[in-house]
């Protein structure tokens, strides 16, 4: 028996390099969401989770117009957080980004991530197909976890908008990745949301 997880990280934000914390998707971030939507229109979804915040439950709503059968619904353990704050392991130069990060949010966002593992991370008793719609340090997480990865790895894996990572989680064994931040659905000018030094 074997569970899919289809994890899609929302279109792109209105205005998201002006530093806002959430909003409505831009242009280009409905034009993803419907590429996505296109690409995955053909899977038997018995599920689909989303995110709360407004530009993942944008990105569900443009998808369910593809995809009328899908209902999605929101989720606290899809919330944006930082899955975890930094370890012995981590290199140095990564020791920045958890500046400006509190105890705080990083003990909300382990516990977060560990409910999260917990939840969809666990053998289904039959075959079955889920999407969840949720952020980029999210799947980061999800991705490390299938991989069984250190735990700061998380921090080297990035999702585009509207990319597309598939992990297959089976009974007798583990988690396997079958496709991370595919972008196969989406024309060059819609692929964003990766570092600038990163290529597509």
């Amino acid at each position: 028996m074997s569970r899919y997880l289809y994890l899609v990280r929302h279109g792109e934000q209105q205005d998201a390099e002006h530093g806002l914390p959430d909003g409505p998707l831009s242009p280009r971030g409905v034009r993803q969401a419907r590429a996505v939507a296109e690409r995955l229109s053909g899977v038997p979804f018995h599920a689909v989770w989303t995110s709360p915040l407004k530009r993942a439950l944008e990105t569900a709503r443009i998808m369910a117009e593809r995809m009328p059968a899908l209902e999605a619904q929101p989720s606290m353990l899809l919330m944006d957080c930082i899955p975890t704050g930094p370890t012995p392991e981590m290199p140095h130069g990564y020791a920045p980004f958890f500046g400006g990060v509190t105890e705080d949010e990083i003990a909300a966002g382990e516990a977060q991530m560990a409910d999260a593992l917990e939840e969809w991370l666990t053998p289904s008793r039959g075959d079955s197909h889920e999407l969840l719609i949720t952020h980029n340090f999210v799947i980061a997480w999800f991705v490390r976890a299938a991989l069984g990865a250190e735990t700061w790895r998380w921090m080297t894996v990035n999702q585009a908008n509207c990319g597309l990572s598939i992990v297959r989680v089976r009974s007798a064994k583990g988690p396997v990745l079958i496709t991370h931040n595919d972008l196969g659905h989406l024309p060059p000018e819609l692929r964003t949301g990766l570092p600038v030094d990163q290529p597509y």
